[in-house]
């Protein structure tokens, strides 16, 4: 059971670095509970946001997110300021923490 959650995991990293149209999909099937937990507290998310809500699940760093997704790190950071403030998220809480916690 561990190595297919391993072989899962890094097949989702690498669609994540790829920037892949199924990184979502996949993403949910193999973490139901965790995206079930943010649409809780953020009914209105959009798909966009939840892949970023993944990404940072993923531990992925700021520079990762921005290389795999083709932006800056300046626009990542802007996304995870607003993040925040819309999951409701203090400004002293890390938010990988966070996120990781659901």
């Amino acid at each position: 059971m561990g190595s297919q959650i391993n072989t899962a995991f890094q097949e989702i990293v690498s669609l994540a670095k790829s920037n892949s149209p199924h990184f979502l999909t996949r993403f949910r099937e193999v973490y139901p509970l965790f995206c079930d937990k943010i649409i809780e507290i953020y009914p209105e998310i959009q798909n966009s946001e939840l892949t970023f809500c993944a990404y940072l699940r993923l531990n992925f760093t700021t520079k990762e997110i921005a290389n795999s997704i083709f932006v800056t790190t300046k626009t990542v950071q802007m996304r995870k300021y607003r993040l925040r403030k819309k999951l409701n998220i203090s400004s002293d809480t890390d938010i990988y923490i966070w996120i990781s916690n659901l």
